[in-house]
């Protein structure tokens, strides 16, 4: 017994495959492909974004000049994170400076208003990372549970099929049990790639959330001060006009 020989002999009247078994099993097909979707696009996006980041950052710190360090983010594509959190800061600074002796300014420090405006670039890069493991969890959890729905519900009208027959030799009873228990192999075979899915890109996020909140950092201290602060190493007083360069890395 396989799923073409569930599929052909579906009936809405059958006692094994009815309806029932057939709602469990579009819904696992279902589960099976918003998985397969997800998997693949948070694969190629985590990729891209991995195998970027070290350059975007490292361009932005090395790039002597303040003009040319944003153009080169507004090149980034619209998937690249780093860039839009860069852009973000920038845009803050520039709109608190242009707001000097405003009511803006009086209400929130240069300091505050750059860092509130990196928290909410940070939160929204983040969900958009995290898309998808939601419905990868969900597979993952009730995938199992839809199939052996199915292999319940498949064995209870071959047990009230054999009883009714009377015939409980084992030839009448494989058959029916049998097949009733595809499902739950079905339903395994969906969950096992999505759990394993989830927890490796919930690792990947870690990492990636991380350097997020690790660029954050160094433009807060560069926008707020005037310059980056390295680690270890003393912080250097703001200058006037200094904003306007990204500091190099040393």
């Amino acid at each position: 017994m396989g799923f073409g020989h569930l599929i052909q002999n579906y009936n809405p009247a059958s006692e094994n495959f009815d309806l029932v078994g057939l709602i469990v099993f579009v819904t696992l097909v279902l589960f099976s492909l918003l998985s397969i979707y997800w998997i693949v696009l948070n694969a190629i996006r985590n990729t891209a974004i991995r195998a970027r980041m070290n350059t975007v950052m490292r361009t932005f710190w090395e790039t002597p000049s303040a003009q040319e360090a944003i153009r080169f983010m507004e090149e980034q594509p619209k998937s690249e994170p780093f860039s839009k959190i860069a852009l973000d800061c920038a845009s803050a600074a520039a709109h608190h400076q242009r707001h000097e002796g405003s009511r803006l300014v009086e209400a929130l420090n240069r300091s505050e208003f750059i860092d509130r405006a990196l928290r909410q670039a940070v939160a929204r890069e983040s969900g958009r990372l995290e898309a998808g493991l939601t419905v990868l969890a969900t597979v993952g959890s009730t995938g199992p549970f839809v199939g052996l729905l199915g292999t319940v519900w498949g064995i209870y009208h071959a047990l009230i099929r054999i009883g009714a027959s009377g015939n409980a030799s084992i030839d009448a009873v494989a058959g029916p049990v049998g097949e009733a228990l595809i499902m739950t192999a079905f339903g395994l075979f969906v969950a096992i790639p999505a759990v394993l899915a989830y927890n490796f890109f919930v690792r990947s996020n870690r990492v990636i959330l991380a350097r997020f909140d690790e660029f954050a950092h160094d433009l807060h201290d560069f926008f707020a001060t005037g310059s980056r602060v390295e680690a270890g190493a003393p912080v250097a007083p703001a200058r006037p006009g200094q904003t306007a360069a990204p500091a190099a890395r040393k």
